[in-house]
C-alpha cells in the first residue's frame, strides 16, 4: 500500500471515530504503538492530524502509521491517567515519554500495619499505605531513609508484628523471631524493636507521624517540638532524653541549613521548568514545603523533537504527577501549559483538593521558576554528556564519523588540539585524547610554545603537531604517546594546512586529520573543496564538538595558569634583592601580588630576610 493509499485508509478509520473524550494510538504495520494521545473529542482531534497546518513530527507519524486505535474513557481527566499509563507501557516513539525505562522509586510507609515500616519501592498499589516520590534518584532516596532512621528509629523487617491486649507488639508467630531476641538495628538505637514488646503500638505510631512530617519537609515543625519535649525532660532532670532530644534537633537543623530558604509564608508548591535540545529533555523540579525548598531533582525525558516547553511541562505533568504520592496545591511553571483546566482537575482528582497551575509574572516565585530554568540547562548539558559516554551512543557516534570522514575503521583514538593565549602572548597548547568515545585524562597533554610570543595560531599549531610526534618517534615514549587514529584540529583551513605540513614532517601523512571551524561546525579534510557538515541531530557531530570544547577548556585553563605564574614572576623578579627564597616567603606571607601591594610596609619589613628597605623598593615597585 502506497502513502496515499494508507493515508486515505487512516482518514476513513478517523471518520468512525465517536465524538467522546478518550485515548487514540497511531500504530505502524507491525502494531507496534507510535503515538497515543487524548482528546475531550476523539473525531474531531483525529482529523486535525489530516490537516495542512501539521508540523514536521506529526507529518513524519502520519507517514509511518498504518492504522489507528482508540479508547473512550468517561471524562477527558480520565483520558489524562490513561495516556500516561499507556505510554508507560509502549514507550512511543512520538511521544514525548520519561527517558529511562525503570520505574522511578518511592517511599513506602505501610500505615496498614500496627507497627508501620518505612522503605523505599517502585511499585505502587497498595491502598493502605502512603507513598511519597517519585524520585528521579535511590541513592538520594536511601541518605534520606538512612538519617530519618537515626531520628525517629523505625522497624524495616518483614516479621508480622500485632499489637497485644495492652498495646505492646509481639511476633506472629513466635517462632518467627530469631533467637526470641531483637536484631542488631536495635542495638544501634535505629529500631524500637516491637518485635519483642519494648515499645506500645502509641508510642512507635508517635514516631511514625513525626517520620512523615520529616518526608513531608515539615522540618520546622519537627525541631520547634523537640525543643519543646526536650525543656519537659530537663525539666524532669530526664537528661539523657533531653540530650538525645538534643542531637535531633541539631540533626534538624543541619538538614535545614542544607535547603535554600525562601520567604514564602509556609507556602507547599512545586517549581518545574523544562530544557530542551535536539529531541532530548530535561524537567527540573524543586519542591518547597513550609517556605522551604526541600528538594531538587530532575527528570530526562525523550523523543521532544519539534515540542516546545510547554509541551514537554504537560508531557510531564501527565507522566509523573499522575503517579505521584503526594501533590502540592500549586504548581508554579515558567510558561502557560496547554490543556491547563483539564490538567487542574486531573490533579485535584489524585490529590483530592484544587490544585493550581500557576505561571508567576513577578516576585520570589517568579525569581525561583527562573533558576529552576537555568538549573533544566544545567542538568540537560550533564545528562548529555552522560548519554555520550552509554555505550550504544558512543558506538553510533564513531560509525557517524567513520562514514563521514572515509575511514577505514572506527576512530578509537581520537587527539584534539587547541591553542590559547591574548595577544600572543604566553602562548599555550592543549592535546586531549578520547578513546573508545570517551575523555581519557591521564593521557592529556600540554605544551609551552617554544618559538616565542607570537599571535600566530597556524605556526603555534604546527610546532605544537612536530613535538607531540616528535614524542611518537621516541622509543620510550611509544606507549604513552601511541599514534591516533584520528586527529582534529580547532580551527579552519589554515590550521589544517599546518597540521598536514607536521604530519609531511613527521612521516605520518597516513593519519587521518581534519579541522572544525567554529562558525559553522564544518569539518575541513585534506584534498576536498568543499567542507563536511554533519546533521545537527547526528551523534558524530556532538561527539566533535564535545572533544573541541574539552581541548578549548583545558587550553584555557592551561593559558591562565601560566599568566599568572608569569605575572608574579615579571614583578617580583624585577626587584633587586628578591630572590627564589624571599620570593617565596613572600607569596607564602601574603597570597600575591595584590596582596603585597595592598600590605602595610610594616607587615612586608616582617616578613623573614626582607628588612624595611627591601620592604620599601617592593612596595614602590607594586605600585600601580
Amino acid at each position: 500500500m502506497d502513502k496515499a493509499d494508507r493515508r486515505g485508509a487512516l482518514e476513513a478509520q478517523a471518520a468512525s471515530f465517536p465524538a467522546a473524550p478518550g485515548v487514540y494510538l497511531f500504530k505502524d504495520p507491525r502494531g507496534r504503538v507510535l503515538y497515543v494521545g487524548k482528546a475531550d473529542s476523539l473525531r474531531d482531534r483525529i482529523r486535525s492530524y489530516f490537516g495542512a497546518s501539521l508540523d514536521v513530527r506529526h507529518v513524519r507519524l502520519v507517514e509511518r502509521a498504518d492504522r489507528l486505535d482508540y479508547v473512550v474513557t468517561g471524562s477527558e481527566s480520565e483520558a489524562f491517567l490513561l495516556e500516561a499509563s499507556l505510554i508507560k507501557q509502549h514507550r512511543p516513539r512520538y511521544n514525548i515519554r520519561l527517558k529511562d525505562d525503570k520505574s522511578y522509586p518511592y517511599v513506602k510507609i505501610t500505615l496498614g500495619e500496627d507497627f508501620p515500616r518505612i522503605l523505599r519501592t517502585r511499585t505502587l498499589g497498595d491502598r493502605t499505605a502512603r507513598y511519597f516520590g517519585p524520585f528521579a534518584n535511590a541513592k538520594s532516596v536511601d541518605a534520606s531513609l538512612d538519617l530519618l532512621q537515626k531520628l525517629f528509629p523505625y522497624r524495616t523487617c518483614k516479621l508480622t508484628i500485632l499489637a497485644g491486649d495492652d498495646g505492646r507488639g509481639r511476633t506472629v508467630p513466635p517462632s518467627a523471631l530469631p533467637g526470641g531476641r531483637p536484631c542488631l538495628l536495635y542495638h544501634l538505637k535505629r529500631c524500637m524493636a516491637p518485635c519483642v514488646g519494648n515499645t506500645t503500638k502509641d508510642e512507635y505510631r508517635a514516631s511514625i507521624e513525626r517520620s512523615l512530617l520529616f518526608l513531608e519537609g515539615r522540618y520546622e515543625t519537627l525541631a520547634r517540638d523537640a525543643r519543646r519535649e526536650m525543656t519537659v525532660a530537663a525539666g524532669a532532670l530526664e537528661f539523657e532524653r533531653a540530650a538525645a532530644l538534643r542531637d535531633r534537633i541539631a540533626a534538624i537543623d543541619r538538614t535545614l541549613e542544607r535547603q535554600e530558604v525562601h520567604a514564602y509564608r509556609g507556602d507547599d508548591f512545586d517549581v518545574l521548568a523544562a530544557a530542551r535540545d535536539e529531541g532530548d529533555a530535561v524537567v527540573r523540579v524543586f519542591r518547597v514545603r513550609d517556605g522551604t525548598v526541600v528538594s531538587r531533582d530532575h527528570f530526562a525525558l525523550e523523543g521532544s523533537e519539534g515540542a516546545t516547553d510547554a509541551d514537554v511541562l504537560s508531557s510531564f505533568l501527565r507522566q509523573h504527577h499522575a503517579a505521584a504520592g503526594m501533590l502540592p496545591p500549586e504548581i508554579v511553571t515558567p510558561v502557560d501549559i496547554a490543556d491547563a483546566t483539564v490538567l487542574q482537575k486531573m490533579l485535584a482528582g489524585r490529590r483530592g483538593g484544587p490544585v493550581a497551575l500557576h505561571v508567576p509574572r513577578r516576585g520570589k516565585k517568579r525569581h525561583l521558576a527562573e533558576l529552576a530554568a537555568r538549573d533544566a540547562a544545567g542538568a540537560l548539558e550533564q545528562e548529555r554528556v552522560r548519554w555520550l559516554a552509554d555505550r550504544g551512543k558512543t558506538d553510533t557516534a564513531l560509525r557517524e564519523l567513520q562514514a563521514a570522514l572515509g575511514l577505514e575503521g572506527q576512530p578509537r583514538r581520537i587527539e584534539c588540539y587547541d591553542v590559547s593565549h591574548v595577544q600572543g602572548t604566553n602562548v599555550v597548547s592543549s592535546m586531549v585524547v578520547f578513546e573508545d568515545g570517551r575523555p581519557a585524562k591521564a593521557q592529556y597533554r600540554r605544551f609551552r610554545a617554544r618559538i616565542g610570543d607570537r599571535n600566530d595560531d597556524v605556526a603555534n599549531m604546527r610546532e605544537t603537531l612536530r613535538r607531540r610526534f616528535a614524542r611518537s618517534a621516541a622509543p620510550a615514549a611509544e606507549s604513552s604517546w601511541p599514534l591516533p587514529d584520528l586527529l582534529i584540529l580547532d580551527g579552519g583551513k589554515a590550521q589544517l594546512s599546518a597540521g598536514l605540513a607536521a604530519l609531511a614532517a613527521a612521516g605520518r601523512l597516513q593519519i587521518p586529520i581534519a579541522a572544525l571551524a567554529k562558525e559553522r561546525e564544518e569539518l575541513f579534510l585534506p584534498d576536498r573543496a568543499e567542507p563536511i557538515v554533519l546533521p545537527r541531530t547526528s551523534q558524530g557531530l556532538y561527539l566533535v564538538q564535545r572533544i573541541r570544547d574539552e581541548a578549548h577548556r583545558f587550553a584555557v585553563t592551561y593559558h591562565q595558569q601560566v599568566r599568572a605564574r608569569r605575572a608574579v614572576r615579571s614583578l617580583l623578579d624585577e626587584i633587586p634583592g628578591v630572590g627564589p627564597a624571599r620570593k617565596r616567603a613572600l607569596l607564602r606571607r601574603f597570597g600575591s601580588v595584590r596582596g603585597m601591594r595592598d600590605a602595610e610596609l610594616d607587615d612586608l619589613a616582617a616578613v623573614t630576610g626582607v628588612g624595611p628597605a627591601l620592604a620599601r623598593r617592593i612596595k614602590e615597585a607594586l605600585e600601580p
